[in-house]
């Protein structure tokens, strides 16, 4: 990838288009890929997503030309990834940052957050309550509540969850809204914390990540590219200070699979 694509102001990179004909080398880049959004469109529930049936094969095989430095950057725990791709497996960041897998060879690679107090679960569960169509979601680390299919309950779930906080006060939890998603999880533990850490750990360290993403979850993750002398492409919308856009999952997919089309080129 140029270098002088790397090097634009955040006023220049806001007004890139979708990266089509730059083909990062993957010997010299991780690539980093958030699932919900940015890989797979967005679906009713977390569980019905689908998966398209090339796109695994895509992965693995990006996966083994950059020699294993391909995550995957999800709010989901790693158990729920890999229920998704299964048979398949990879490095991956879950539950925004609390839990990490460095290689497939490897096992689950534990961060500073302890799984969220149960009793602290039950009051976020309780919410659900208020409709059918607001779906509870367990993550382990984080819990989430959707709200896709009862969009007017949207207000209601904050100013519940805005009453919890206001009754626990020193609870070590943030809350972080989604694309039609209340997400609450541990404080100070975010996706950006998370692929600080896996760009110290071979087979990342030393490379320049490549990051995509869609949605507010992933923002401190796009804040922190520069820092790396990495790039970042958001998915759906132009985000602040990424070096262009992806106009839906689709795109990126096919642009992931036109990567393998151009290394094989470049060979």
């Amino acid at each position: 990838m140029k270098q002088d694509v790397i090097e634009k102001s955040h006023e220049e990179r806001d007004s890139l288009p979708a990266p089509a004909g730059i083909a990062p080398s993957l010997d010299e880049y991780a690539l980093l890929l958030d699932i919900d959004g940015t890989l797979l469109e967005l679906a009713p529930t977390p569980r019905d997503v689908i998966v398209p049936p090339k796109l695994g094969a895509t992965l693995q095989n990006l996966h083994d030309r950059a020699s294993g430095a391909l995550a995957l950057v999800s709010g989901r725990s790693l158990t729920d990834i890999d229920v998704i791709f299964a048979p398949l497996q990879f490095p991956a960041v879950g539950g925004h940052g609390a839990e990490m897998r460095l290689s497939v060879d490897n096992e689950a690679v534990a961060s500073r957050a302890p799984p969220m107090d149960n009793d602290l679960k039950k009051r976020f569960s309780a919410i659900a309550a208020l409709s059918p169509g607001i779906i509870f979601e367990d993550k382990g680390y984080s819990v989430a509540l959707h709200y896709r299919l009862a969009p007017q309950f949207e207000r209601t779930i904050y100013e519940a969850v805005s009453a919890i906080r206001a009754d626990l006060p020193q609870a070590p939890f943030e809350v972080l809204p989604g694309k039609s998603v209340c997400e609450i999880k541990p404080l100070g533990i975010t996706k950006a914390t998370g692929v600080r850490e896996l760009m110290t750990h071979p087979p990342f360290a030393g490379r320049l990540p490549l990051f995509i993403g869609d949605d507010v979850t992933d923002e401190s993750v796009f804040e922190i590219m520069p820092s790396f002398k990495g790039v970042s492409f958001s998915v759906g919308r132009r985000a602040h200070g990424v070096n262009g856009h992806f106009n839906a999952p689709k795109d990126v997919r096919a642009w992931l699979a036109h990567l393998l089309d151009d290394e094989a080129i470049g060979r």
